[in-house]
């Protein structure tokens, strides 16, 4: 036994190391609601009451980059006037923001 050492059991793991597991991935959802889910959620509400609040006489951009004043507003569907007797109808949800009043009228 002078050149050849013992061989040793190695130690049990420590207990608990699932409790710290499952602290992390609480600690991982967490930060997901918060820098994902939440600030998505937020956006959509915003854009919710946006589409409830248009008006005749709005002017708006469309999600195609189309600049117009609202003439109509329906259910689903609103009329858009791009240039003087040019009147398209785009579905609501396409509109992208409402921009100051005389916006269109700076060019």
């Amino acid at each position: 036994m002078f050149f050849i050492s013992d061989a040793h059991a190695e130690a049990a793991p420590a207990a608990g190391g699932g409790t710290e597991m499952l602290v992390m991935i609480g600690i991982f959802f967490a930060i997901m609601y918060f820098m994902i889910i939440r600030p998505q959620q937020k956006r959509q509400k915003e854009h919710k009451s946006l589409m409830e609040s248009l008006s005749k006489g709005d002017e708006v951009v469309t999600n195609g980059g189309m600049m117009g004043k609202i003439k109509a507003v329906g259910d689903d569907i609103i009329r858009i006037e791009l240039a003087e007797n040019v009147v398209i109808k785009v579905q609501k949800h396409a509109i992208a923001s409402v921009l100051p009043k005389g916006t269109l009228n700076q060019d």
